[in-house]
C-alpha cells in the first residue's frame, strides 16, 4: 500500500495540546517544515510536477501532488509539555489543509516517521517524550487510528537515529473517521486503498477495528449524526472493538453537523469537542497536567 502514498502527499502537522481549550487561540511562532526523508520518500509513489492546492469546492484548500513529504511545526509560546501530530483527511488522494490540519494546528509510512521524529526531538520541542498523541480527521483519522493500533508494522526500511525510537502515539483522537473499509460503509478511502472489488480479507486487514487491543493508547472519537460520508457507525464500531478489548476508549457522537466540520462553529454544540478533548486529556494524563 506504500506504492499510493504519492496520492496523498504529507503535510502531518504536530502542535502542543495547549492550543485546543475553550480559550481564545494560543499566539504561537511562526510554524516551520521538517521534511520527513532525508532523501526520496520511501514507496513507490514516483510525482512530477508542482503541487497542487485546490480552488472553491469541495477540495477548496487541500494540497495534492506532494512529491516532498513533511511536517509542519506550530509552537505555542507557552508549551504544556504535550504534543499532537495531526493528520488531515482527503480521501487519500490530497490531504485537507485548510479546514483539518492546519486550522485545529500522511500515508502510513509518513505517519509513523513523523511520531518517531517528534518523540526524538521532543527535547528540542520542549515537550515530553511520553506525551505525543495523534489526531486526525476523516481519511486522516483513518491514519491516525492505524498508526496508533499498529506503531510496529514495518513498513519501510531506516536506519537513522529517528529510527531508534517507537512510533506509538501516547494518546489518539479521531473526529469522523473513517474506520471500516467493509461494505456498506463506500468511501474515497476504501476505492484508494483496497478498490471496489476487495474481498473480505483486504477490507478487514485495512479496518482499523481488526487491531483493537488492551494495549492500545487511549482514544477520544468525534462523529456527527447526520455525517453523510462517514456516519457514526465507523466509530461506533470502533468503540464497541476497543471496549470489548479492555481499551480506554471515549465516544462523543453529536447531534449535527455533517462531515468536515474542523473547529466547527460557535452556534455547534460540536465547536465543544476542542474543551472535552483538553479535559479527558488531563484524566488520562494525571502525572502531565
Amino acid at each position: 500500500m506504500i506504492a499510493r502514498r504519492a496520492l496523498l502527499g504529507s503535510s502531518a502537522a504536530f502542535a502542543a495540546a495547549a492550543s485546543f481549550g475553550t480559550a481564545a487561540k494560543v499566539a504561537a511562532h511562526e510554524w516551520e517544515e521538517i521534511p520527513l526523508w532525508p532523501g526520496r520518500p520511501p514507496g513507490k509513489g514516483n510525482v512530477t510536477g508542482p503541487e497542487k492546492l485546490g480552488g472553491e469546492g469541495a477540495g477548496y484548500g487541500a494540497v495534492s501532488n506532494v512529491s516532498n513529504p513533511r511536517m509542519r511545526v506550530y509552537r505555542p509560546n507557552h508549551p504544556n509539555g504535550r504534543a499532537v501530530v495531526i493528520c488531515g483527511g482527503g480521501g487519500y488522494f490530497r490531504i485537507q489543509l485548510w479546514k483539518e490540519s492546519t486550522e485545529a494546528a500522511a500515508p502510513f509510512a509518513d505517519a509513523q516517521r513523523a511520531m518517531k521524529i517528534v518523540r526524538t526531538r521532543a527535547a528540542e520541542f520542549g515537550i515530553r517524550p511520553d506525551a505525543i498523541g495523534i489526531m486526525g480527521q476523516s481519511a486522516g483519522g483513518h491514519l491516525a487510528g492505524f498508526t496508533a493500533l499498529q506503531p510496529s508494522r514495518k513498513l519501510y526500511d531506516g536506519a537513522d537515529r529517528f529510527e531508534a525510537t517507537s512510533a506509538r502515539p501516547d494518546f489518539a483522537a479521531l473526529l469522523f473517521p473513517v474506520v471500516s473499509l467493509r461494505k456498506p460503509f463506500d468511501t474515497r478511502t476504501r476505492k484508494e486503498i483496497i478498490g471496489d472489488k476487495a474481498n473480505r480479507a483486504a477490507e478487514d486487514a485495512w479496518s482499523l477495528d481488526t487491531y483493537a487491543a488492551k494495549g492500545a493508547p487511549p482514544m477520544i472519537l468525534f462523529s456527527a449524526a447526520d455525517d453523510p460520508t462517514t456516519p457514526p457507525g465507523h466509530n461506533i464500531a470502533l468503540f464497541d472493538a476497543l471496549r470489548g478489548a479492555g481499551a480506554s476508549v471515549e465516544l462523543h457522537i453529536f447531534a449535527d453537523g455533517g462531515h468536515g466540520w474542523g473547529l466547527g462553529t460557535p452556534d455547534q454544540t460540536l465547536s465543544q469537542w476542542p474543551a472535552l478533548f483538553a479535559t479527558w486529556l488531563d484524566t488520562r494524563m494525571t502525572g502531565n497536567k
